[in-house]
């Protein structure tokens, strides 16, 4: 069996306070850790009313001081938006109050629009240095050279990084370092069979990694039949359906026909992001899921569920814990 983990976006429901979502994030970790989940990672994005988890490392450290076995992380922080060293000292303080539980998730796109990516940054006219970035994070997290700068805390705790990617740029970077890879099929799904390709083909060994390790987003609707499956799968759909038409929002109820409320072309769209899904009952999700895995063969799997009803979004990773553990 391999391992299985939840990707959370700390997701704000029509009619729910930021505050009840922050909470039901910290319920469904507990969750998941009961369960038998690995990780529970939190997503990096900013000024959209329906994402609470914009303070990544903040909620980390909060779920981790509400649970005691699972892994907590970033899925991930969006390394452009932040100095390498601070990120280093706020994972390191992480590290050394949890012990060997927290990863740290890269990406390099802002999770944001370029008016507020301007304001994290203050200047979008930079050269990219994501794999500088990289290099220098791993440096603060091993052994300081004299005369080095040092992350304090963050010097010796060796924190996990895994580089997040939808493209072969991530791919090809993770490969390059040595470093494990997570595909964010669950939004971008086009490229992943060629960016587990580049991975693993192109794989250099590390004192992190000795050989490839790949996981995939998979996005679950999981509920008591597959009407169910595919009602509680309607709001994530009316959730990208605003994102791409330039109105971002909390997430939607969910309706009994998206037809009647996504026009067909959108519809196609959205449904084409959401391609790598585990959507219906749970015999339903148990072998859509094992097909997934079949195809893509990864290492590991992270599942990510946007159900506004907090209730129904537990339920469905209880199914889809249910379904990996009889595979």
């Amino acid at each position: 069996m391999i391992p299985y983990s939840v990707l959370d976006l700390a997701p704000v429901p029509e009619g729910a306070t930021i505050a009840a979502a922050l909470g039901q994030t910290t319920e469904l970790a507990r969750h998941a850790e009961a369960l038998g989940y690995s990780r529970f990672w939190l997503a990096e994005h900013h000024a959209m009313p329906g994402i609470a988890s914009a303070a990544t490392a903040v909620l980390i450290g909060h779920v981790a001081a509400h649970t005691s076995r699972i892994r907590v992380g970033s899925g991930g922080i969006m390394l452009p938006n932040h100095a390498p060293l601070m990120v280093a000292e706020g994972f390191g303080t992480l590290a050394t109050l949890y012990s060997d539980r927290i990863d740290l998730g890269l990406g390099r796109a802002p999770g944001t629009d370029a008016r507020t990516a301007q304001a994290l940054r203050r200047n979008l006219d930079v050269t990219d240095n994501f794999p500088a970035d990289v290099l220098e994070l791993q440096r603060y997290f091993g052994q300081a050279e004299p005369g080095a700068i040092q992350a304090v805390p963050g010097e010796g705790t060796r924190v996990p990084i895994w580089i997040l990617g939808s493209s072969l740029y991530g791919a090809q970077l993770a490969a390059h370092f040595g470093l494990p890879y997570a595909f964010a099929s669950h939004f971008a799904p086009p490229a992943l069979e060629a960016a587990l390709a580049a991975y693993r083909q192109t794989f250099r060994p590390s004192p992190e990694l000795d050989r490839p390790r790949a996981m995939i987003a998979i996005n679950i609707f999981a509920g008591a039949d597959d009407d169910e499956g595919r009602y509680l799968r309607s709001s994530a759909q009316l959730a990208f359906a605003n994102l791409r038409s330039g109105r971002p929002g909390k997430l939607p109820r969910p309706v009994e026909d998206i037809t009647a409320h996504v026009e067909p072309a959108m519809l196609r769209l959205v449904d084409q992001a959401l391609a790598v899904s585990a959507t219906g009952g749970p015999e339903t999700v148990r072998r859509q899921l094992a097909e997934l895995i079949e195809r893509h063969r990864p290492d590991e799997v992270i599942f990510t569920g946007q159900i506004h009803d907090p209730e129904a979004r537990r339920r469905s990773f209880t199914i889809a814990a249910e379904a990996m553990a009889s595979l």
